[in-house]
């Protein structure tokens, strides 16, 4: 596959954000379609957007969504200060509600799923959100994707250029690549690793860190 067509939620986020970026910029990538509730306040050549109030709102046989290669997504929230039920509706619901729609439309298509180190695929550990993904994680392999990954990263330093980034993360961002080196990423080599997923493969379903660097090279 010489050149790919990509669907990518959380355009509006920090790791979306810097996903999109990298795509933007590498010449695999021949169209960038981000599907949002706002504008990603980006411009170039490769990016269509469509913009959804609601995400359960999107029908089956949305034609939008038709005549893609992969999809990456990258929209999360954090689980601070929710319950599960409210946290299970926007992370495994509203996950799994889009996937269905894009394999309905594309049953050739790579899903890539931002999920989050320490995941628990078990699904029965104590902590919150870390059930909730391993279960998103689980039943996105089920749907019958022609793959789907899960990337498991852990810090990750924004490219050059990104907007979206916590106030409170700037000061210390330069730090972690240097202090914790085997926990942490680029969103340059998310990005990268992304694209290389769906033309390339991989020899496993669930990436950690050192999967993301590797399949980044």
């Amino acid at each position: 596959m010489s050149s790919i067509k990509i669907i990518l939620t959380g355009a509006t986020g920090m790791v979306g954000e810097g996903v999109l970026l990298e795509c933007l910029e590498n010449p695999n990538i021949s169209e960038v379609l981000s599907v949002s509730r706002k504008p990603s306040g980006k411009t170039h050549a490769k990016l269509k957007e469509y913009l959804v109030p609601d995400f359960f709102g999107i029908d089956l046989n949305d034609e939008n969504l038709k005549g893609y290669d992969a999809c990456f997504f990258c929209a999360g929230i954090s689980s601070v200060g929710m319950n599960e039920q409210d946290y299970t509706k926007i992370t495994y619901d509203t996950t799994l509600h889009f996937a269905k729609v894009l394999l309905n439309l594309n049953p050739e298509m790579v899903f890539n799923y931002v999920s989050g180190a320490h995941t628990d695929k078990t699904e029965s550990g104590k902590l919150m959100w870390a059930r909730v993904k391993g279960k998103t994680e689980n039943d996105l392999k089920k749907l019958g994707f022609k793959d789907a990954y899960n990337f498991r990263p852990g810090f990750m330093k924004p490219v050059d250029g990104q907007v979206n980034v916590k106030w409170f993360f700037k000061p210390v961002i330069w730090l972690f690549p240097i202090l914790l080196p085997s926990k942490s990423l680029t969103l340059h080599e998310v990005g990268k690793a992304m694209i290389n997923a769906v033309q390339k493969g991989y020899s496993t379903s669930i990436l950690e860190i050192q999967d993301i660097k590797n399949l980044a090279k």
